[in-house]
Formats: C-alpha cells, sequence, structure tokens
C-alpha cells in the first residue's frame, strides 16, 4: 500500500479556522494533539494525501511564509491578506477558506475612561497602540486610516507600536500598559468585556470607504506543489479543501462545539470572560461565509482592491495578478 503524501496545513488557533479545517485534519486540541480517543482520522476522504494541521498565531505565519524558502515552508497556510503582497511569488491564493467582514472587521478600542474620542488623537507619536502585527491586514488598514506618516519612521512601524499575539492585546489595554488596541479574532466581539470602548471599526470605514467585503486572512497554497508531487496536485489539494470547509459548514453544531476550545484557549491566554457558545457560533458565522467556501471574482477583486490601495499609500508591494486556484 502506497504511504500517503504527508501536507502541512498552518492556520490560527481562533474558532472560525479550526472550524474549517477538522474535517481533513482530524480534531486536535489547540495546541496541535488530538483529542483524547479521537483517531486522528479526517471526516472525509482525503485521498493520496494526508493534512497535518500547524496551529500559530497569524502573525507567525505571516512572518515564516516571508523568511521561509524551499522544503520548511508550509504546504498550505493562512495569511493576512497584506502579507500575500510579500509572497505571491511562492503562494497561490485557494478560493476558499478566506475571511471577510461585510461592514465590520478588526477594532481599534480603548479603555472606556480614555480621553481618546477621535482618530486623529491616535496620529501623535506618543500614543501607544497594541498591534497583532505589522504584516496583518489589519495593521495595513490602521496604516491607511491614520495615513502613512503616522505609522511609519522611514520604511519601518514607528516602535509606538506594540506588536504582541492577538489574545493579549485586549488585556494590555485593560492594563493601561497601552493607550489602545487593534482587536481581532473574536476579541472584535469581547472587548467590552474587559471594560473597553470602540473608536473605530475598520471593516465598516473600507466599506464606507469603497462599498466592498474587507478581505482580511486568507489561504494560501504553495505553487511548486505541482513539482512535488506530481501535475495537478495544487488543484486537486485545493478541492480537498473546499469539501472541508464544506463539510463544516453543513455541520454547523458540531464544528462550533470543536471550537469552544480554541476560544477558551484564547481566553485563557489573554484573560477575560469563558466563551458561550452563542457568541462563538456569532463569531463563525461572520467569518465562515459563503465567500469562504467559494470567494469568486468578487472576492478576488476585493483583495486586489485592497492590496493596490495600500500600495499607492507606501504600506506595501504591489499586488500584480491576484491568483485562485
Amino acid at each position: 500500500m502506497t504511504a500517503p503524501i504527508q501536507l502541512t496545513l498552518a492556520h490560527s488557533p481562533d474558532p472560525d479556522d479550526a472550524f474549517m479545517w477538522w474535517p481533513i485534519t482530524g480534531k486536535i486540541l489547540p495546541g496541535g494533539d488530538h483529542l483524547p480517543g479521537d483517531p486522528g482520522r479526517p471526516a472525509i476522504d482525503s485521498g493520496r494525501f494526508q493534512f497535518t494541521p500547524v496551529p500559530a498565531d497569524i502573525e507567525a505565519l505571516n512572518r515564516l511564509a516571508v523568511a521561509r524558502r524551499g522544503t520548511d515552508e508550509y504546504d498550505i497556510t493562512a495569511l493576512s491578506v497584506r502579507t500575500y503582497a510579500d509572497v505571491k511569488d511562492r503562494y497561490a491564493i485557494t478560493r476558499c477558506g478566506a475571511s471577510f467582514g461585510d461592514g465590520f472587521g478588526p477594532k481599534l478600542v480603548c479603555k472606556n475612561q480614555s480621553a481618546i474620542a477621535s482618530i486623529d488623537q491616535l496620529k501623535p507619536q506618543t500614543v501607544r497602540i497594541a498591534v497583532p502585527g505589522t504584516k496583518t491586514t489589519a495593521f495595513l488598514m490602521l496604516g491607511m486610516i491614520l495615513g502613512r506618516d503616522a505609522v511609519l519612521e522611514n520604511t519601518q512601524p514607528s516602535p509606538r507600536f506594540i506588536e504582541m499575539p492577538f489574545d493579549q492585546i485586549i488585556g494590555a489595554v485593560a492594563r493601561g500598559e497601552v493607550d489602545a488596541g487593534l482587536v481581532i479574532h473574536e476579541g472584535q466581539l469581547t472587548f467590552g468585556d474587559a471594560g473597553l470602548r470602540l473608536i473605530l471599526d475598520v471593516g465598516r470605514w473600507w466599506k464606507e470607504k469603497t462599498g466592498l467585503k474587507l478581505p482580511l486572512g486568507i489561504n494560501a497554497i504553495r505553487r511548486d506543489l505541482d513539482q512535488r508531487v506530481g501535475p495537478g496536485a495544487v488543484q486537486e489539494i485545493a478541492a480537498l479543501l473546499k469539501r472541508s470547509v464544506a463539510h463544516a459548514m453543513d455541520r454547523r453544531r458540531e464544528s462550533v462545539e470543536y471550537t469552544m476550545a480554541f476560544a477558551q484557549a484564547n481566553v485563557a491566554r489573554g484573560g477575560g470572560l469563558p466563551p458561550t457558545f452563542e457568541r462563538v457560533d456569532e463569531y463563525c458565522r461572520m467569518y465562515v461565509s459563503a465567500e469562504t467556501l467559494d470567494m469568486a471574482e468578487p472576492g478576488r477583486e476585493a483583495i486586489r482592491r485592497l492590496i493596490t490601495e495600500g500600495n499607492a499609500a507606501g504600506l506595501c508591494p504591489e499586488p500584480g495578478r491576484v491568483d485562485l486556484v
């Protein structure tokens, strides 16, 4: 019997990514081990491929994709749309697996007692802002909103932007360690529990500016897989990934129940109230949508528009052709 071809599937440890991929990886714990009693078998037939899940912070995945070359790259990986502009020569975007915000997205927040009342008050270099990484789409949006001069010193992000794991930002703002925070993932729903208030929803800002949904995260696949494992491999794998997303969406309750462990782990690391099924379900409905199953041409255009505008603002490379598989 021929051994299956091993592929790594790296994803963020937030509920929507966990929601999408368990049918093809088997159910895992947030640390990457399989659930006790779970045999590790996928729920769908993955044919000649076997997928190994690698949960990791999205900024860590962004930076690994930029830095790595050759055999130590992940075969499939979650990326911020912003980072695709840096790695488009080595990765193509899969039509499935993306996160779009329709009038909502990452949120700029501060303490309820803060004197900050407007975006302009975030521009001075004395204002410290916690961000989930300078390679994230959220930070690209912040740069477009505040302006290049407010976020960059020469060509590097200003040191007043404090990078930290996404699940640490709410706590840092609540403790007064920073003046404001740029919140992603399920923190978009939970920041109020920590005594924080909204300054700006960047997804709403983008919708008002362009009329488009905001593409935040994508799923990307190495372009060289056809050469490594045979012609047609990229298309074959992309079809399997789409089947995984469809299977998970068809079994929404099971998928949300499974992702609760990831939501609980995120809260345990960052602090806050225990997540409820209803809130995790709400979050997954926000970011596992029809576009997640197949972004199609409108999704491609939204990605191209975002990176093109980011490039025009001097914040990222130009996108070139945006390939979907």
